[in-house]
């Protein structure tokens, strides 16, 4: 599942393609993702496209009237490629432009979405009740620790619940666990606010180097082919349940927390 870094990167890749280019037309092929595809984005049609934008796991392209908002669900994929290119499977919209290119939005298991959110429309539930990016200054250790009072839930879960803050998903919480060493089954609310400052800034380092890593693959948003994908990235423990850890050499293990595997090692991490 695509998580905040490839989000990002996806941004940074189909921005410089797309940001100011006029919308010529938009065509939707399988209206039926995870929400029903909105009539109202036709509104965009004749509109150029002011920004790219980014809140948690959500993409926004800005109009004078409206943005359209789309998610990448569990397995979509955006890329730019010339518009008289043909349409490949899984293409569900395609947003032509007046460059002679178009952002194709490609979603095998249709948990994807597009939205239109206008200009004078209230903000949508999607978004409400969300906490704050954690490459801000508003996500901290402090935060951390004063909402995680009293919580008996794994401290794992804690810090993918998006009202705590947005886009730390299950790769990156496994990873910046094991760099705290904070085993991921301990309650929430036994950690001290030491160890939430250190677990802080390793999400945010884990986070900072995923979207550096990812830097690699901008070129591939804009190929002929257009499959930008996962990038690859060095990861301790997700992933390497039975294989010993890099540190210790003790066997990584493997725990379904909260309907997620999580991987840790017992020995690292306490």
């Amino acid at each position: 599942m695509p998580e905040l870094p490839e989000v990002e990167v996806t941004r940074l890749g189909i921005s410089p393609h797309i940001e100011g280019q006029k919308i010529a037309q938009i065509l939707v092929h399988q209206p039926k993702l995870r929400w029903p595809v909105p009539s109202d984005i036709q509104r965009a049609e004749g509109l150029a496209i002011e920004k790219v934008s980014r809140r948690a796991k959500y993409l926004f392209l800005h109009t004078s009237a409206g943005n359209i908002m789309l998610h990448l669900g569990m397995s979509g994929k955006m890329r730019v490629v010339d518009t008289v290119l043909p349409r490949q499977k899984h293409d569900h919209i395609e947003i032509c432009l007046s460059s002679g290119k178009k952002l194709v939005l490609n979603d095998a298991r249709r948990f994807g979405s597009c939205l239109w959110q206008g200009t004078n429309e209230p903000p949508s539930p999607l978004l409400q009740n969300l906490g704050p990016e954690p490459l801000t200054e508003d996500f901290s250790g402090e935060r951390l620790f004063s909402l995680s009072r009293s919580k008996q839930s794994p401290v794992k879960s804690f810090i993918m619940d998006n009202a705590v803050v947005v886009g730390v998903g299950n790769i990156y919480a496994n990873e910046s666990l094991f760099l705290s060493g904070i085993d991921p089954r301990r309650a929430a609310g036994r950690i001290s606010r030491k160890r939430y400052q250190v677990l802080a800034e390793n999400i945010k380092q884990v986070l900072v180097k995923a979207i550096e890593q990812g830097g690699t693959t901008l070129k591939d948003f804009a190929q002929a082919d257009g499959k930008p994908g996962y990038f690859a990235q060095h990861l301790n423990v997700y992933g390497r349940a039975g294989e010993p850890c890099e540190v210790c050499e003790s066997t990584i293990k493997s725990k379904t927390i909260g309907q997620r595997n999580t991987f840790f090692c017992a020995h690292c991490q306490r």
